[in-house]
């Protein structure tokens, strides 16, 4: 079995290929340029396309069984997605896993999960297989927050005070190749969410305690915090950012425990948590 593998060249495309070879699979990544040569296992085969590129996207779909579809946040990822998904359904591709977003259906004034939304119809109106994989706020994006947790000791993310849903990038991965991989996931829309909720004082407080200072927590000032990112990214990305976690303090982002033991039985054991990332980095970070 192969299976073409897109956004395959990062953190989560990346930790998806990683556990689809260990299950045996063939796998392929598409890729806008050749990538250096340790940034992919040994045996992935590379092709070179763009997924605004039709022509592209089906030369590398030759001689591939199943897809997983990731699409940057990007100004035109419905198009991109869309062209993935209806090259794949033309060639008659047998499976097509799909990551989208946690709740996605309550956030359509966000851009990226207006998209996301939008590829989820596409995905339930046509006849390929596909299997639908909906994570919380990814746990490792934290990772870029060395700097803050470290130099002026603030956690910067205004993902507020209630609690929200994350996920591992880990268990993502594991469920993705699992749905591609085994049988019985035809259809099957799964949230990938950790069994404890994070928040903004919370996460303060548990990277204190591990990094042996104190943390705060700078609150979820939403005009500031985007005025802010927009000197790191482009005004339309800060932006959308921004709305999802508006979003998340407005109408909450919160699991069920029922979501949690739906992904704990696909993946065979609990999801990973928060603390378990934060005390292996900061692990890392100290040494």
């Amino acid at each position: 079995m192969k299976i073409l593998v897109t956004g395959g060249t990062g953190n989560v495309g990346g930790a998806v290929v990683g556990e689809l070879l260990k299950r045996g699979a063939e796998v392929r990544v598409l890729a806008r340029k050749q990538p250096e040569a340790d940034k992919l296992p040994a045996g992935v085969e590379v092709a070179i396309g763009d997924l605004l590129d039709p022509v592209s996207v089906e030369q590398a779909m030759q001689g591939v069984d199943k897809l997983f579809l990731l699409n940057a946040v990007v100004t035109d990822e419905l198009t991109q997605a869309l062209i993935a998904y209806g090259v794949a359904k033309r060639v008659g591709l047998k499976h097509v896993t799909y990551l989208s977003v946690f709740k996605v259906d309550q956030f359509r004034d966000v851009p990226h999960f207006a998209s996301k939304l939008a590829v989820e119809n596409a995905l339930r109106e046509f006849g390929v297989p596909y299997t639908i994989l909906r994570p919380g706020y990814y746990i490792q994006n934290d990772v870029n927050l060395k700097g803050a947790l470290t130099g002026p000791g603030v956690y910067p993310m205004p993902i507020g005070t209630a609690g929200i849903a994350a996920a591992d990038v880990r268990d993502i991965a594991e469920a993705a190749a699992i749905s591609l991989t085994e049988d019985g996931h035809d259809g099957q829309t799964y949230d990938v969410v950790a069994s404890t909720m994070i928040s903004g004082p919370g996460n303060a407080a548990l990277w204190g305690k591990l990094l042996g200072k104190e943390i705060k927590y700078t609150g979820h000032n939403f005009d500031q915090w985007e005025q802010g990112m927009r000197a790191r990214m482009p005004s339309w990305s800060a932006f959308d950012l921004r709305m999802m976690f508006q979003g998340y303090f407005d109408r909450g982002f919160v699991s069920t425990e029922t979501e949690v033991a739906r992904l704990t039985k696909l993946l065979g054991h609990a999801p990973r948590s928060y603390e378990d990332f934060a005390t292996e980095t900061a692990k890392l970070w100290k040494a």
